[in-house]
């Protein structure tokens, strides 16, 4: 790995700024943000500063004085680094380092450490990696001192090839590879969502801010041993569970990675394998902190990123978390009226859980029709099939053959047409082929 930063020592001053004293809370709002972040990062913090300038100034961002009054500072307190809460360009990054003397950061900085630090499958190790290069490519000229030196090859012409242009390639060639082992693992991953799409199971993935409580709601209704921590971008990983719904419906339920505002674009594109699984879901469960001061803005931020994921049309279930920690009624009662359709609940209390699991087994199956079939000792791998991925009420047997009453989707019912059981007014032809679902049912089970 190609290291573009030197490691931070000592406390961090965090810094904020803006252009127009109108969007002035808003601005501190992302500060604070950056404190939250860098906490989960792990320097010590020394402080925050918001700074107002009429303009962006092309060397340091700020205008030079203000500039060389935050250096002194960083000088006199013996600052570990500076962690600005704008993207910074390459050359600002170098300039605030040779006047600061100390490692500089910027927002999109800190998000790519976070995540580095907490992937734990080889999709996102491989995808953070990819999304690190891109970003020390630029800032390369930075990273050692003997990039201006040149080597000759044996016979060679001229001054040949500089150490920057060397290791510039070998970023390049390392870029490419990792682009070709996450087309791999999306293939794969397509592969797997094919089968899954064979057996008609529906799929729900929970997306929202980050520490909205997602995955606390995976565990509290799949009993699933996921992590659960308060910090942001707490996991990172992909985690699908399967849950059962009050009609009998299994349900696979899946918790996506936070959004944060200001998320790096490249972060959005290294992690689009993981977050297709938004995408491909048959719904989507909206989660947000129904105390957050900026929970509009959370909401807005999510379904931007849902936008460019393909994934914002999808039908979706909004709902606010943490209801038991809204101190003042006022606050429920104005999200209630401009989010009537959501739903108010409480992972920790339990508060409201019975109501979203009636509306997610509602859009788990929506054209859900219970049908009684007769199967034969032969399709008994299609009997195991169908409790792992129908309703099945009731199972008796009459001789040999299990009488099998099941609720599924109407496709599925169609498919399995040949097993309904002959009653009066229904005059199912036995004699009909076996269908491609009921063979390969058989098949893989």
């Amino acid at each position: 790995m190609f290291e573009t930063a030197p490691r931070i020592t000592g406390p961090a001053l965090l810094i904020g700024s803006y252009t127009d004293q109108a969007v002035r809370e808003h601005a501190a709002s992302l500060l604070r943000e950056l404190e939250d972040l860098v906490r989960t990062l792990g320097p010590a913090i020394a402080g925050r500063t918001l700074i107002f300038h009429r303009e962006m100034h092309a060397r340091y961002l700020l205008g030079s004085g203000k500039a060389e009054e935050i250096a002194a500072r960083a000088k006199a307190e013996n600052l570990g680094a500076l962690i600005f809460d704008h993207d910074l360009t390459p050359s600002q990054q170098r300039n605030w380092e040779t006047l600061a003397g100390v490692p500089v950061l910027d927002r999109q900085k800190v998000i790519m450490d976070i995540f580095a630090g907490r992937a734990r499958t080889r999709e996102a190790r491989l995808q953070i990696e990819l999304a690190q290069l891109e970003y020390g490519l630029p800032r390369l000229t930075r990273a050692w001192g003997h990039l201006g030196g040149q080597d000759g090859g044996i016979g060679g012409k001229g001054e040949g090839e500089s150490q920057l242009e060397q290791d510039r390639r070998r970023m390049w060639k390392a870029m490419d590879r990792l682009k070709r082992e996450l087309a791999q693992i999306r293939s794969a991953r397509a592969t797997q969502r094919k089968d899954r799409q064979r057996t008609p199971v529906p799929n729900c993935a929970i997306v929202g801010y980050t520490n909205s409580g997602k995955s606390s709601l995976l565990r509290r209704l799949t009993g699933a041993d996921v992590l659960v921590e308060d910090k942001l971008f707490a996991t990172l990983d992909t985690t699908t569970r399967k849950v059962a719904l009050p009609s009998k419906q299994p349900l696979l339920l899946t918790d996506t990675v936070g959004f944060v505002r200001k998320l790096p674009h490249r972060l959005v594109e290294a992690f689009k394998a993981t977050l297709e699984e938004a995408a491909q879901a048959d719904f989507l469960i909206h989660l947000l902190d129904a105390g957050a001061p900026e929970v509009a803005e959370f909401f807005c931020t999510t379904m931007k990123v849902l936008e460019e994921l393909g994934a914002a049309e999808r039908p979706m279930l909004v709902v606010f978390n943490k209801v038991d920690l809204v101190e003042d009624p006022g606050v429920l009662h104005g999200l209630r009226t401009h989010y009537p359709d959501a739903l108010f609940i409480s992972v920790h209390t339990g508060e409201g859980l019975p109501a979203l699991l009636d509306r997610m087994a509602g859009l788990a199956a929506p054209g859900a029709v219970t049908r009684v079939l007769r199967l034969p000792p032969s399709e008994s791998a299609l009997l195991a099939r169908l409790h792992r991925t129908g309703s099945v009420h009731h199972v008796e047997y009459d001789g040999e053959d299990a009488i099998v009453t099941v609720s599924l989707s109407e496709r599925m019912a169609g498919d399995l047409a040949r097993f309904l059981r002959l009653q009066p007014g229904n005059e199912t032809d036995s004699r009909q082929e076996p269908t491609l679902l009921a063979t390969t049912a058989t098949e893989n089970a």
